[in-house]
C-alpha cells in the first residue's frame, strides 16, 4: 500500500524512523521506537506466515515524527492478493501502541483491513517488556482474520451494484465520516472510470476499491480506523457470505 498523506505528514523510509528523537521515560511513561516496532512486527509476520514473501514496507509520519502509520505488504501465491500488517505508534501520547491484519491488493495497491486494532499495550512503565508477547499473540490471531477476509473479498466479487446503489453507497460513507469531501470526487472518478481493468465489471469489489484509493489520502494517525469502519459499512450493508450461517 502506498501512503499518499495530507498536508502537515509526509512519508519516511526503516532508516528515517530512527532519526526521530525518541522523548524521555518518566515513571509512568515509556516510549516505543518507531523503528523496533516496525522491525520486531517484520520478523514476526515472516516467521509466523512462512507462505508468503516479504514485498515492501510503506511509512507515514505526522505531528513532526510524533506519529507513525506503518504497513508491512507480503506476496502470496495468489497474484492479486497478499498480506498486510498495519500499525501505528506515537511519541506523544495520542495513540496506543497498535497492529491491524489486512489483504494486499496488488492491483491498486490498495489495502482491505477487517476485524479490530489489537491495541498492543498504552506507552506505560513496562511496554517494552511486553510488547513482544502481545505482538505475537496479535499475530497468530490475524491468520485466521486473513482468511474471514479473502472470503470477504469473494463475497464482494460476486454481488453486482448499479451506478445508483453505488451513489447512495458514496454518500453513506461520507455520512459516516469515513470519507472527507475531498476524498468524494476521486471515489466518484475510480467508480465511474477505473484505472485498473480488473475494478471495471460493476461489483461491490470495485466500488470497495475505488473508496480504498481515496483513502490513500487519509492520515497516518487515522488510517486504520478508516479501512475497519468501511469494512464494517460494507458488511453491514451487503450482507458478506460468511455472515450467512456462520458464527
Amino acid at each position: 500500500m502506498t501512503l499518499m498523506l495530507h498536508s502537515g505528514a509526509e512519508s519516511a523510509t526503516m532508516n528515517e524512523l530512527t532519526t526521530i528523537p525518541l522523548p524521555a521515560k518518566t515513571r509512568t511513561y515509556q516510549p516505543v521506537p518507531h523503528e523496533q516496532l516496525a522491525t520486531m512486527l517484520l520478523q514476526m509476520t515472516s516467521s509466523i506466515f512462512p507462505d508468503f514473501s516479504y514485498e515492501k514496507s510503506h511509512f507515514g509520519l505526522a505531528a513532526d515524527g510524533n506519529k507513525m502509520f506503518g504497513v508491512h505488504t507480503f506476496r502470496s501465491l495468489d497474484p492479486s492478493l497478499g498480506l498486510s500488517i498495519g500499525f501505528r505508534n506515537s511519541y506523544d501520547r495520542s495513540m496506543s501502541v497498535g497492529i491491524a491484519v489486512g489483504a494486499s491488493v496488488f492491483v491498486c495497491d490498495n489495502m482491505a483491513i477487517s476485524g479490530d486494532i489489537t491495541v498492543l499495550r498504552k506507552h506505560t512503565s513496562n511496554v517494552i517488556r511486553d510488547m513482544e508477547s502481545l505482538a505475537l499473540a496479535a499475530i497468530y490471531r490475524s491468520q485466521q482474520t486473513y482468511s474471514e477476509i479473502l472470503d470477504d473479498v469473494g463475497a464482494m466479487q460476486d454481488i453486482p451494484l448499479q451506478d445508483d446503489q453505488a451513489y447512495r453507497m458514496l454518500g453513506l460513507v461520507y455520512g459516516r465520516g469515513i470519507m472527507t469531501p475531498r476524498q468524494i470526487p476521486v471515489a466518484h472518478r475510480e467508480w465511474e472510470s477505473p484505472q485498473y481493468e480488473d475494478f471495471s465489471p460493476r461489483t461491490v469489489w470495485s466500488l470497495y476499491n475505488a473508496i480504498t484509493e481515496a483513502l490513500k489520502s487519509a492520515p497516518p494517525q487515522s488510517i486504520l480506523e478508516k479501512h475497519l469502519s468501511l469494512h464494517r459499512l460494507f458488511n453491514d450493508q451487503f450482507k458478506f457470505k460468511r455472515f450467512e450461517g456462520r458464527a
